[in-house]
């Protein structure tokens, strides 16, 4: 849109360089091209202003197929005016003075004739395809051939407008042909899931059916181990008791050998005792050979008593004392006697 700035009897304008700004006075050309500035005076002026960028135009082509099925096409036209003054001329892009914007709407004078020639261009693509041929076909070339259909549409030329592109969106049926369409594609697709589910079932399975395996065959050296170890201790054990067997064999060899020497050395000492106290005997038996009868009797009496009970009381008859101091005056006559005999 172009600026205007308002003074006093004159005005002045400035554009874009994507404007292309025709100046006419009192029917002449003044000013023309992209990008002006310029002071006009309102009273006999009159100014157009072009677009020269590059503007878009959205379609959606409703169309019936081959095989008569509903289509929609949603299509983007691109476009620019690459003559100006023909456009100028065939459509009106005057400006008001006072504001610079458009008077009328030459864009939408543009976007009709571009409508009609790329909804035609579309359907004649696309209608003689089934629906299938249709949703399969590749959008680019689909747009490099409407693209050079509508380039060389001379309702377009004739207003100054070259086509730069046609883009084609997605392709789309009925939402319940769709639907159908999708539906082998879905199986297809849930057939695969399903085998890799199958797959990964069976793979689960193989794993699972590997770990037992590798299970019972830790379990089977564990018992084999297990065995072994047992044997080992069993041999172990026999070991210990063959052994403490054998040790104690020697235990009781020895204890028997002990004892046989401390019974040979006691009966040895037995013996010698026997011996000494044999010859004691005899030697006491000689001392006391020639020793009177009633010494004797004195030294037994004495013995005797000295392995006697202990004696409370005593009861001495008569005839005991009678009879020993007999025999004691008897003995002391003796022991008279025998000095003086000598």
């Amino acid at each position: 849109m172009a600026t205007i700035t308002r003074r006093p009897f004159v005005r002045h304008l400035s554009t874009t360089p994507t404007m292309h700004v025709t100046h006419f006075r009192r029917g002449g050309i003044r000013h023309a091209g992209a990008g002006q500035a310029f002071w006009f005076r309102p009273l006999d002026a009159a100014i157009s202003e072009v677009p020269l960028d590059d503007r878009e135009l959205s379609v959606v082509v409703s169309l019936r197929t081959a095989d008569l099925q509903q289509l929609s096409a949603p299509v983007t036209a691109t476009y620019r005016i690459v003559d100006p003054d023909l456009a100028a001329r065939r459509i009106d892009f005057s400006i008001d003075l006072a504001t610079g914007t458009w008077t009328e709407q030459p864009l939408d004078a543009i976007a009709a004739p571009l409508h009609g020639a790329t909804t035609a261009a579309v359907v004649h693509l696309l209608q003689p395809r089934t629906l299938d041929n249709a949703l399969r076909a590749d959008l680019a070339e689909l747009g490099a051939a409407a693209t050079a259909m509508l380039a060389a549409d001379t309702r377009l030329t004739d207003l100054g407008i070259a086509i730069v592109g046609v883009r084609f969106s997605l392709l789309r049926a009925e939402p319940d042909v769709e639907r159908a369409l999708q539906t082998p594609a879905r199986e297809t697709i849930q057939q695969d899931a399903d085998k890799a589910t199958f797959a990964r079932r069976a793979l689960a399975v193989e794993r699972e059916a590997a770990i037992g395996e590798n299970e019972l065959s830790n379990q089977v050296e564990l018992a084999r181990r297990q065995e072994e170890l047992v044997q080992a201790r069993g041999r172990n054990s026999r070991i210990e008791a063959e052994q403490a067997a054998a040790a104690a064999a020697i235990a009781v060899e020895a204890e028997a050998e002990r004892i046989r020497t401390n019974a040979q050395a006691r009966a040895d000492a037995d013996r010698a005792l026997g011996e000494a106290a044999g010859a004691a005997e005899q030697a006491r038996m000689a001392a006391l050979r020639d020793v009177p009868v009633e010494v004797l009797t004195a030294l037994a009496m004495r013995e005797l008593a000295g392995n006697l009970p202990s004696i409370d009381h005593l009861t001495v008859t008569p005839d005991l004392l009678t009879d020993l101091v007999g025999r004691l005056g008897g003995r002391a006559a003796a022991q008279t006697a025998t000095p003086t005999g000598r």
